[in-house]
């Protein structure tokens, strides 16, 4: 176990507790905080915003990419398609596809979380059928046998666990049916659709194994399973039945949105919810220096009140080592309470370890997203 070195100190003119009634002469909160936003954690007063430089030089930097404009998104086979953000312990890619997958595949490298931006489809995997939806995530273990029949266009986030399992987080003093309830995880099912595509037609498999790809061919489609058991399954969950935790007085953590947890990674989703009423609480996230990981923001429906010039489709990425937070008519909007409720709906990655952006990604890159801070203060 780590053991931090913890020694709770005051200094100066501070606010008794974080993100919530500040000293009149520094409205500007920033907090350096270790182990996302579970280790210890300094919040410091500032007379300016902490986002608000005037030049950047070098690398390390805000960035904002529009994955709508991503080429080579389009394939049949998602392991054609480039990956975009990714470590050893994530590999984050869109995929569009129009029509039936002509085969199968299978990712032998880890988990694969499909998130549905845009369109429906039918999914056929190992456990069954099941019909996915926009706003829905789409969990599909290590190795399973599957392919799309899309019935609208699809637009798909992909988040690959590379090498582990997703679990869902652990929701302490709130209990197990916070959030969301398990109960509405759905599982694909051995129904009348599922039994129509038994076949003794020749079928191929891609599997995705170190990142290389291998064809395997059988003399019948292998989704073949009359019925199965178990607690290892494909499971589907939408963002319309998470019930986001929420508290008058005080702006939550994005941890506390937590929707699976990755091996090195965590996947966040903000949904619609009542701002802080409280007059002395923080109404927009807190500038925060999340030093021990990069943080990714996909975007995908509504008004996404803390971020200005940002579309459906967009991704930001703030990589650790520098504060970022609200854009400066946001922070102001907050300030004066505009508005009572967030409309946005994000997909959020935290990961542990630094992600590399590939040239597909830069491909699509806003190179003055890092300056939108001061021009939009202009």
């Amino acid at each position: 176990m780590h053991k931090w070195i913890t020694f709770p100190h005051r200094e100066g003119t501070c606010s008794k507790q974080a993100h919530a009634d500040f000293p009149d002469d520094a409205i500007y909160e920033r907090e350096a905080g270790r182990s996302g936003f579970f280790g210890p954690a300094a919040h410091f007063h500032h007379q300016h915003a902490p986002t608000g430089w005037s030049e950047w030089q070098g690398e390390l930097r805000p960035r904002a990419f529009n994955f709508n404009q991503v080429a080579q998104a389009s394939q049949l086979c998602p392991w054609f398609v480039p990956h975009l953000l990714h470590n050893h312990d994530v590999k984050i890619r869109v995929w569009k596809l129009a029509q039936a997958m002509p085969g199968l595949v299978r990712n032998a490298d880890g988990d694969e979380l499909l998130f549905v931006h845009q369109g429906q489809a039918e999914l056929f995997c190992d456990y069954g059928h099941l019909t996915i939806r926009e706003g829905d995530y789409v969990m599909i273990p290590r190795s399973t046998n599957w392919r799309l029949e899309p019935t609208q266009p699809l637009f798909l986030l992909m988040i690959e666990n590379s090498d582990a399992a997703y679990s869902l987080p652990e929701k302490g003093i709130v209990g197990n049916h916070a959030v969301f309830d398990p109960a509405v995880l759905d599982v694909p099912a051995i129904d009348e659709a599922f039994k129509a595509q038994y076949s003794e037609t020749t079928t191929q498999v891609q599997v995705k194994r170190h990142e290389q790809v291998s064809v395997i061919t059988y003399p019948f489609n292998p989704l073949d399973a009359v019925g199965w058991h178990g607690d290892l399954a494909v499971v589907r969950l939408n963002w319309r039945d998470i019930r986001p935790l929420m508290s008058h007085r005080y702006h939550l953590p994005p941890s506390a949105h937590t929707t699976f947890v990755g091996d090195g990674f965590v996947v966040c989703t903000f949904v619609p919810r009542p701002i802080e009423s409280d007059p002395g609480a923080l109404k927009v996230p807190f500038y925060h220096n999340n030093d021990d990981y990069d943080e990714v923001l996909f975007y995908h429906a509504g008004d996404f009140f803390s971020r200005d010039n940002i579309e459906a489709g967009m991704v930001t990425f703030h990589p650790a080592g520098f504060t970022h937070g609200p854009h400066p008519k946001a922070f102001q909007a907050g300030r004066e309470h505009k508005k009572t409720f967030t409309d946005e709906v994000a997909v959020m990655i935290d990961a542990r370890h630094a992600l590399q952006f590939s040239q597909a990604a830069q491909q699509v890159e806003n190179p003055d997203y890092v300056y939108s801070w001061k021009q939009a203060a202009e």
